[in-house]
């Protein structure tokens, strides 16, 4: 059960630095970068999971929690496709940062105690 609670801990805090790689602070995105988007996460240093994959929701550029795990997602993506996103869950928070393009994105996150690397790509509207 521990062991149970750590993964997803850890999970959710690789989850979160990567979404805050999805809350701009520059104009807001036109509608081109709206849809779910299947975000990767990697974690290069830290004790957090390895590799992770989780869907992102964007509609009018505002980037939000587009699965079930219960995390809380806040960002936003400019209109040059600039992501900056901030997920977290309980007392756990990770950032993430980078860019999106038509259909996919990179960038980097990190939390108090890991960091890495997130791809991402489209997956529908």
């Amino acid at each position: 059960m521990n062991s149970s609670r750590n993964h997803i801990r850890w999970s959710a805090g690789a989850l979160i630095a990567t979404a805050a790689a999805l809350l701009a602070t520059s104009s807001v995105a036109l509608p081109r970068y709206d849809g779910i988007w299947s975000v990767s996460i990697v974690t290069k240093k830290g004790d957090c999971v390895a590799s992770y994959r989780y869907p992102m929701r964007i509609a009018n550029g505002v980037v939000a929690n587009g699965g079930d795990m219960a995390v809380d997602v806040s960002g936003r993506v400019a209109a040059n496709g600039a992501v900056r996103v901030v997920v977290s869950h309980g007392d756990t928070r990770a950032a993430g940062f980078g860019r999106l393009a038509a259909n996919a994105g990179r960038g980097s996150w990190k939390t108090s105690s890991c960091s890495g690397s997130w791809t991402a790509a489209r997956r529908g509207s």
